[in-house]
């Protein structure tokens, strides 16, 4: 029997085994009896949460040699990437500025409560919080905020509705709750995440938001409201559990199309009992009890509907227990690729072919798995160039015990475990990574890690004395060249406050290049992380807009060049742990004051070279047509 080093999705009780080994996965009973012994009561040895993942063993034989020339591939590439971006790396250091994180959110006016709809019953549906979207309703330049909301249960019956809940920014400081005005409450639908796209090219965003037994998409009028249009749309997801979401143009039609995430077949009706039989010790259960969903491909047609073209894709076709996904070209063909971080499964990477089909090459290509072939507690994922080699790495957060998974792109359809060599390492291997975004805090160019913690278990401490429920953020800090140091005691107390941490979205949201963070919390108010610092450095902002291409401008790639500067980003879908960030691609531009030249090629093919950028400024870069007048008025500080 082999150690399972993770847990208790989401947080599974260590316990040891009959034959003395170490075990994590649900507690076993206090006489070592197993699950067959106690049917019906699936207390589970660890034998029980290997089951149904154990990979064959030519799968690892295959993986260990794969792995083994990549590693040969990376550190030749990392020899010569030394020169390359050695005089970027300098840059960086030398303009290193103080920043923390001040949280603003009861100064702000939002009074949003997630709730955690905790019962007795331990549901497995109560310990996954909720997401968070940054989206510009209303399209006045300033970045609003929807909150997910959960909903009742059998178990559970709030004294209130629940609803999800809308905030517009008012360009000082502060924010209005406008749900009832805007129409996207979702009262009695119970929510998990939210994707923002203008699905129909109207020039306003609209949302997406996922659930337990359906989804909603609303679309925006444009007049302040929205209209639930699932039914219409033939995107309901109905009877499925989706998480996370995020648009993309896979086909390259013009017109964003839609993947869903769905998770586990549970159910109040087959919800197990979990964890030892003693009072205050009933647990939230392992995954592994519970079948996978599949994932949703969604065709844009073009007129308001969607086709599901899951399973012709291949995307739906591998079973999955999806939690994060993002969407980006990670093979640099120009086509959209899709990511997903899978619980205590393999994750998963589709490989767009350019006819309407994805190619599964989550095993060869290194991203299935850890380093030592286990399959993790996957959970928040973003893509991001962290080295300045030109091509998006993916990072993965796991639960504790196991490690937040660093993966190098190599350039060659594989994927490197660089966790270790990064700097990374086990540095927060007693916390339950959640959600996760690259983010240049600091401006220096490079960008950084922000991540979100909290256990899944909220008796955690009674299994384990060295971990809490409640845990802080958590900033890797990118020294250059993509090695990493923990930063996060230097980013203020109200950073390292701990909370049950779920969905996570960055946004510039006072139009000053100071990036910050809106964090949902388990049971309790989010936090509304304003950046104090960052603009010290300089920096540059654009807005896309699509023509030929789908209006958001997502897969586009940009490359911008500022003396030895050089860095590369792409418009991506979703990201994070069901969540939606500002769509506005952020370059930190350390101590340089003007942008040389700044290359935009679009999903169309179509390539506009914008030149002699002046920095500290937010740019609307219309397709064809170059920069274009569009609002973007500085919010003061208070």
């Amino acid at each position: 029997m082999r150690e399972r080093a993770g847990g208790l999705h989401r947080n599974s009780v260590r316990q040891t085994g009959a034959d003395g080994a170490s075990c994590r996965g649900l507690a076993i009973g206090r006489d070592g009896s197993s699950p067959e012994t106690r049917a019906g009561k699936m207390e589970c040895p660890c034998s029980c949460a290997l089951r149904g993942r154990e990979p064959r063993r030519w799968d690892f034989a295959w993986l260990l040699v794969r792995r083994a020339l990549a590693l040969l591939v990376f550190f030749v590439i990392a020899g010569v990437g030394h020169f390359v971006v050695g005089q970027k790396t300098k840059v960086a250091a030398d303009t290193a500025i103080p920043v923390h994180f001040t949280d603003i959110r009861k100064a702000a006016g939002i009074d949003f409560v997630q709730d955690s709809t905790e019962s007795s019953e331990k549901y497995y549906l109560e310990t996954m919080g909720t997401g968070v979207g940054w989206i510009d309703y209303d399209q006045d330049g300033l970045m609003d905020i929807y909150f997910v909301q959960a909903g009742a249960t059998d178990a559970y019956k709030p004294a209130k509705p629940l609803r999800s809940a809308l905030y517009h920014n008012n360009g000082d400081g502060t924010f209005t709750d406008v749900t009832a005005k805007a129409g996207v409450g979702g009262e009695g639908h119970y929510g998990q995440g939210v994707a923002v796209g203008d699905f129909d090219n109207d020039g306003f965003p609209d949302l997406y938001v996922t659930g337990y037994g359906r989804a909603i998409l609303y679309h925006n009028n444009g007049n302040g409201t929205f209209t639930d249009v699932t039914a219409k749309a033939g995107v309901a997801d109905s009877g499925q559990w989706s998480t996370s979401a995020g648009w993309f143009d896979f086909d390259k039609d013009g017109w964003l199309d839609l993947v869903v995430t769905n998770y586990l077949d549970w159910s109040p009706q087959n919800n197990l009992w979990c964890g030892e039989r003693a009072a205050g010790y009933r647990a939230y259960c392992n995954p592994n009890n519970y079948k996978g969903q599949r994932i949703k491909l969604y065709r844009n047609n073009h007129d308001g509907t969607f086709t599901d073209v899951s399973d012709k894709s291949g995307v739906g076709l591998p079973e999955a227990k999806g939690m994060g996904v993002v969407l980006a070209d990670l093979n640099n063909d120009g086509w959209t690729d899709i990511a997903i971080a899978n619980d205590t499964w393999p994750n998963f990477y589709f490989q767009n072919n350019h006819d309407g089909t994805f190619s599964d090459e989550s095993l060869l290509s290194g991203i299935a798995a850890s380093e030592d072939g286990r399959y993790e507690a996957g959970m928040g994922i973003d893509a991001a160039d962290m080295d300045g080699d030109g091509l998006l790495d993916v990072y993965i957060t796991h639960l504790d015990f196991e490690l937040n998974r660093l993966y190098h792109n190599n350039g060659d359809g594989t994927f490197t475990d660089v966790t270790y060599s990064s700097g990374i390492g086990n540095k927060a291997i007693t916390m339950s990574g959640v959600a996760a975004k690259f983010i240049d805090f600091d401006n220096d160019g490079w960008p950084d890690i922000v991540q979100a913690n909290g256990a899944m278990v909220d008796n955690v401490a009674l299994y384990h004395s060295e971990v809490t429920y409640k845990e802080p953020l958590l900033m890797f800090h990118n020294l250059g060249s993509g090695h990493f140091e923990k930063a996060s005691e230097a980013m203020g107390p109200d950073f390292m406050r701990p909370v049950a941490g779920r969905g996570l979205a960055t946004a510039d949201f006072l139009n000053d290049g100071a990036v910050g963070i809106a964090v949902v919390c388990r049971g309790e108010s989010p936090e509304l992380l304003r950046n104090d610092g960052g603009n010290a450095n300089h920096w540059l902002e654009v807005l896309l807009i699509g023509t030929k291409s789908n209006r958001d401008g997502i897969g586009a790639s940009l490359k911008l060049t500022s003396e030895s500067m050089v860095q590369v980003q792409q418009a991506k879908g979703g990201s994070s742990y069901m969540s939606s960030s500002d769509p506005r691609i952020h370059f930190g531009l350390a101590g340089h004051t003007k942008v040389d030249s700044l290359v935009i090629t679009w999903p169309s093919g179509h390539v506009d070279k914008l030149m002699n950028l002046p920095a500290d400024q937010i740019l609307a870069v219309k397709e064809g047509a170059g920069v274009v007048p569009h609002p973007f008025p500085r919010v003061p500080r208070k």
